[in-house]
């Protein structure tokens, strides 16, 4: 009989509405995982500040302040909720929206289901999120490791003729953006944009992010993988030729991340520009990264 995995309970729309009735619950919340032992000055990390006393969630910190009054601190200082006129419960409430949609959710739907008055904040949010999520540590992969690059985007023969870029090579279009990954099996994914598709960014990102100690690395046969075989135990499997798995060696782990990017890409987002490509990558990276997490909101919120 085969082996079935368990399945993650994570965090439903019942247990979200039970978790956080008030704006005092959420900012409860966000304090525990922020610190979780003791409370600590984002200006100047003193552990040595008191409550206000009078205002809720606020502390009061003298060690960076040289004139004697105190510097005074709410929970969401130092974080992605600063400096937004939003309660915590809206962006508790989209982080989880996020975060339960495999595939992504788009900002005019979160505008949609929101109530926002405006488009842009939806999108400010959802931005900001993400940017939260991409602040993710991580160790240098170990084990058998999968590389591969895809690429992101449009075609250019698809727009109309006067809005044409028509300046690509012969195989790459450009409106397509280069991503690259590295995925441990049963592991971690970690992934970029690349600025320039050649082999020392491609080599660059292997050794920044994959440990030699791998026993195994797994790519396809482009060129640019070929020197890594200098330093790591690394086989290649050849596409062109139809070969995709040749005993452990294969990097279809990776391609389904791939899949996922671009199937949240085409359902939910439709377009995605250069500039903004990196922060949809981190926001794939951390939902896969904390796939068998089953508190992934609380991570959310460490991070943000």
């Amino acid at each position: 009989m085969a082996k079935t995995s368990k399945r993650i309970h994570q965090m439903t729309f019942a247990d979200w509405e039970k978790a956080f009735p008030t704006e005092e619950a959420c900012a409860a919340y966000l304090a525990c995982h922020r610190w979780a032992t003791v409370v600590r000055c984002p200006r100047c990390g003193n552990t040595e500040c008191k409550p206000h006393g009078t205002m809720d969630f606020n502390w009061l910190c003298n060690a960076c302040s040289p004139s004697g009054t105190n510097y005074r601190f709410s929970v969401i200082a130092g974080t992605i909720f600063e400096n937004t006129n939003k309660p915590l419960r809206d962006w508790f409430r989209v982080i989880h929206l996020m975060l339960t949609s495999k595939k992504g959710i788009s900002a005019l739907q979160i505008h949609r289901m929101m109530g926002f008055g405006s488009y842009k904040t939806a999108w400010y949010m959802c931005h900001r999120v993400r940017a939260g999520l991409a602040n993710e540590d991580f160790r240098k992969l170990i084990g058998f490791v999968e590389v591969d690059e895809t690429y992101i985007g449009g075609k250019d023969g698809n727009r109309h003729i006067n809005k044409r870029v028509g300046k690509g090579s012969a195989t790459i279009d450009p409106l397509k953006y280069a991503v690259i990954g590295a995925v441990e099996r049963k592991g971690t994914v970690v992934a970029r944009v690349l600025d320039k598709v050649n082999s020392a960014t491609m080599q660059g990102f292997v050794r920044e992010v994959v440990s030699t100690d791998v026993s195994l690395l797994s790519t396809d046969s482009a060129m640019a993988y070929v020197h890594l075989s200098d330093d790591y135990p690394h086989a290649a499997v050849d596409h062109m030729r139809r070969k995709y798995v040749v005993g452990a060696v294969h990097t279809n782990t990776i391609e389904g991340f791939w899949s996922l990017i671009k199937r949240g890409v085409m359902g939910s987002y439709h377009k995605v520009s250069r500039k903004y490509l990196p922060l949809y990558v981190a926001e794939f990276q951390f939902r896969y990264n904390n796939r068998l997490n089953a508190d992934i909101f609380g991570e959310a919120i460490r991070g943000c």
